[in-house]
């Protein structure tokens, strides 16, 4: 047995240790999704390497480009509906449309971006997502 297999399942056994918390509420206050204490980022958007409470190691997580495009898609969303409302309803000039979306068209992702990063990670612990490798298929 390789020692990815072998970590993989001393973490398991560990796990077992704490009761399961909801990915959503841990993913939303950026906790570890283990034990729901420590801190699940050290930066904005980077990765702790190790919760500071229970010890879970979180190299297991790559969320890779899943929580940027579910923000870009609602981020987009509403700037453009808002924006085609606001245009269709009101016809304001030019300016009032670039005062109005560029700043909510940054906000709205960096808003956005952190909590379903964490969600996404705490979704990828609970359910044992792994990346893919291939099979000996013994012929």
């Amino acid at each position: 047995m390789n020692s990815q297999n072998q970590n993989s399942q001393e973490q398991h056994s560990q796990d077992l240790a704490y009761p399961p918390i909801s990915p959503l509420q841990t993913g939303l206050m950026a906790r570890c999704p283990r034990c729901g204490k420590g801190p699940l980022f050290a930066g904005y958007l980077s990765l702790a390497p190790r919760c500071t409470q229970c010890g879970l190691d979180f190299t297991f997580a790559d969320a890779a480009d899943g929580p940027a495009f579910f923000v870009m898609s609602i981020a987009g969303f509403i700037v453009v509906g808002g924006a085609l409302a606001v245009e269709i309803l009101y016809k304001p000039p030019l300016w009032v449309h670039v005062v109005l979306w560029l700043p909510l068209g940054l906000a709205v992702p960096l808003l956005l971006l952190r909590p379903f990063k964490g969600v996404m990670v705490a979704l990828q612990y609970r359910y044992r997502a792994e990346e893919g490798r291939p099979v000996a298929d013994g012929s």
